[in-house]
């Protein structure tokens, strides 16, 4: 079964660690996909924003960041989708994103024609994307 969402770094990070900070909507597109045995879509950029994150002054992970990327690797309810020459092509037109990584995920999610679950206000507001918010 193919992803129909993709998971913004901080979503992905807020459904497995503090679910009562996603939205309504948030929550009931996830429990949903779950529901339908249907994985969840994450960008190969959100790997690198997750350990950057990790080593920062304050971890925002429970887990060390080993045990964090080896639970997401197991897991089937998730799919990596790695960054391609299709998206790093996507990236260079979304200059009104002026965050890379937020670039290469709306890029992503736009390339595999997928719906981003995100609460960034940049990403939504720039409707290059289908959201959830």
């Amino acid at each position: 079964m193919l992803p129909r969402l993709l998971l913004d770094t901080h979503v992905l990070i807020r459904w497995l660690s503090e679910t009562r900070k996603l939205s309504r909507s948030q929550l009931r597109a996830l429990e949903s996909a779950a529901r339908r045995g249907e994985p969840v879509a994450l960008s190969a950029i959100s790997l690198l924003e997750i350990a950057v994150l990790a080593s920062g002054d304050k971890p925002g992970l429970k887990v060390s960041l080993d045990e964090f990327f080896q639970n997401l690797n197991s897991n089937p309810a998730f799919r990596i989708l790695p960054l391609t020459y299709e998206v790093a092509l996507d990236v260079a037109s979304l200059s009104v994103l002026r965050d890379p990584a937020d670039r290469a995920i709306a890029a992503t999610a736009r390339v595999h024609r997928l719906r981003l679950v995100t609460s960034d206000r940049r990403i939504i507001e720039s409707k290059l994307v289908p959201v959830v918010e």
